[in-house]
């Protein structure tokens, strides 16, 4: 057919036609497997490997383990190979995973809500001490993680956590992982209203069900009643913050699609009050559109948060009030802003029946399993043996009388655990860093215990609140873009031209009512011998030029790149 004004078409070339193949959304009908990930997961359900562990790896051995299983399901139950002693930053992208895994896994005990009680706290340590080496680390997501667990002791561990109520299902995966919540729920003065009774719920219902057992990657809860603010509700792919309605009285506030990793995004309200009791079933329909619409094509946006980006606080709304609740919501109020800064529990605190909360800072997160021992000592010796743990790798002792509140701050002291930290104790956390993780680049924890020293020795004077949030690699388990000073670990170049372990600055990160991502300086990267030092100049620099009562993310916003190197 000849060319015509009418038919352009039949002289145009031919474009190859390719179909789209979608994003492996299951509600679009896009049920093929994309990646390795998914396959191995249509293969077989994750939670089905402990029985493998129990009755075949336990007993054969570490080279007995599937490799979809050592390094895919067995995560459903808290279990990740870790890092092989002696390889070097450098070789983390390099290196295949087989050559990267140690013979030894980390285990990640789940603690919803950070409440655990003395006998549990003591099982953990005794674990650590028999099974791990000693190695224990409170996390920024409330739990405790050990290293160096065989597998063959896989199955007395649980064991003996289960006998006590505890659990490390779905504490990692593409599952609904722990859901953290106010350390002081139901036990601070001023708050709003405790969800303790949702955590627990929603534990009860749905985790361990293969019915969000298969997501297309984890899924981050919060929930809590604290003015404080205290369960960083922005970056959690859903979280619920106490408010007060007008109307209907205290309730909850609906926040989804946070996240930080190497595509951060602060978390969007949907302008929608929902009262305690409905909390597990809302949460059950946003998970749910996460199952049923959530990216499973591609692993780098397979989280809630690219697909609330790209349908809006509106569309996502209406789809889990028309297709999952079956209702409308209520609107309702945003969460007031709080009144002071710190939202760690750090110190000494009033509770509603008269007694008082004592909260205490590890180093980095850092403890041990003799440790964790004598604070369930401590704990029943000055309180009612209820301790917690916190999201910035803090914990706490509930329930100590008057008389008795010195004694326990003192003898905490002794151990190393103060409960009156220096600004810069009190503001440190590192995720694991080099020493177990196999995506790391540089040692992390070391890192931050030896910078707490060096500020304190040098600026013994600095009592202004202060993040300095330490990570191993890009993926911000430390959450380095919402600290103050974030520091994200890189390989860099010294004055002698010699590659070595250092840090990418961001400066001016937060998290509340003003909530915002930290500003990378042009250029700047520090090396980890130059940490002190540069920390240091920083300072003082915001210690000279900030006006009166400006926060150190305000002075770094504004702040010349001059000062800022």
């Amino acid at each position: 057919m000849a060319a015509t004004p009418q038919n352009p078409a039949a002289s145009a070339p031919r474009r190859k036609v390719s179909r789209h193949r979608g994003e492996g959304q299951w509600a679009m009908g896009h049920h093929t497997p994309l990646n390795g990930n998914e396959q191995f997961k249509k293969d077989d359900d994750g939670l089905n490997v402990r029985t493998r562990i129990e009755t075949i790896y336990s007993k054969r051995g570490f080279d007995s383990i599937d490799p979809n299983d050592l390094r895919g399901r067995m995560r459903w139950w808290g279990l990740y190979t870790q890092r092989k002693p002696g390889i070097d930053g450098g070789k983390t992208a390099i290196l295949e995973p087989e050559e990267l895994d140690d013979k030894y896994f980390m285990l990640r005990v789940r603690i919803d809500g950070g409440r655990l009680t003395t006998r549990q706290l003591r099982v953990i340590g005794e674990i650590s001490q028999e099974f791990a080496r000693g190695s224990a680390d409170v996390t920024d997501r409330q739990n405790i993680q050990l290293h160096w667990i065989r597998i063959e002791d896989v199955p007395e561990i649980w064991q003996r956590l289960e006998a006590v109520g505890l659990s490390t299902t779905e504490a990692c995966g593409d599952t609904p992982r722990v859901v953290i919540g106010s350390p002081v729920a139901g036990i601070a003065e001023d708050e709003i209203i405790d969800g303790s009774w949702a955590i627990d719920e929603i534990n009860k219902r749905y985790i361990g069900s293969k019915e969000f057992s298969n997501l297309p990657r984890k899924f981050k809860s919060a929930i809590s009643g604290s003015p404080l603010l205290d369960v960083v509700h922005e970056i959690n792919d859903i979280a619920f913050v106490g408010v007060e309605h007008p109307e209907h009285g205290p309730g909850f506030d609906l926040w989804v699609g946070g996240g930080l990793s190497t595509n951060p995004k602060i978390g969007v309200r949907l302008g929608a009050w929902v009262p305690l009791d409905e909390v597990p079933d809302v949460w059950a329909g946003v998970i749910g559109i996460f199952r049923d619409y959530g990216y499973r094509r591609l692993r780098t946006r397979a989280r809630l948060k690219f697909l609330v980006a790209d349908w809006g606080a509106e569309k996502f709304r209406q789809i889990l009030e028309d297709e999952y609740l079956k209702r409308k919501l209520v609107d309702g109020p945003a969460p007031a802003e709080p009144l002071q800064r710190w939202r760690d529990h750090v110190g000494v605190h009033r509770q509603q029946d008269g007694n008082f909360y004592v909260g205490f800072a590890p180093r980095v997160g850092r403890v041990d399993g003799a440790t964790l021992a004598k604070i369930a000592d401590l704990a029943e010796a000055h309180g009612s043996g209820r301790v917690r743990t916190t999201v910035e790798q803090k914990m706490i002792v509930l329930d100590v009388t008057e008389d008795q509140v010195e004694s326990l701050v003192e003898a905490l002291e002794a151990l190393d655990l103060t409960a009156r930290p220096s600004s810069f104790r009190r503001g440190t956390m590192a995720c694991t860093g080099i020493e177990y993780c196999k995506l790391a680049i540089v040692e992390t924890k070391q890192r931050g215990s030896t910078l707490i020293d060096e500020l304190e020795r040098r600026l013994p004077e600095f009592d202004e609140p202060l993040t300095i949030n330490i990570n191993g690699c890009p993926n911000a388990c430390a959450r380095i873009q919402v600290a103050d000073i974030g520091l994200k670990g890189q390989l860099v170049l010294n004055d002698a031209g010699e590659q070595v372990e250092g840090f990418q600055v961001h400066l001016g990160g937060a998290l509340g009512l003003e909530a915002g991502f930290g500003r990378k300086v042009r250029g700047l990267k520090v090396t980890s011998d130059e940490l002190p030092d540069y920390v240091e100049r920083v300072l003082r620099r915001f210690q000279a030029e900030r006006a009166d009562g400006e926060r150190f993310a305000a002075w770094a916003a504004r702040a010349s790149e001059e000062a800022l190197s």
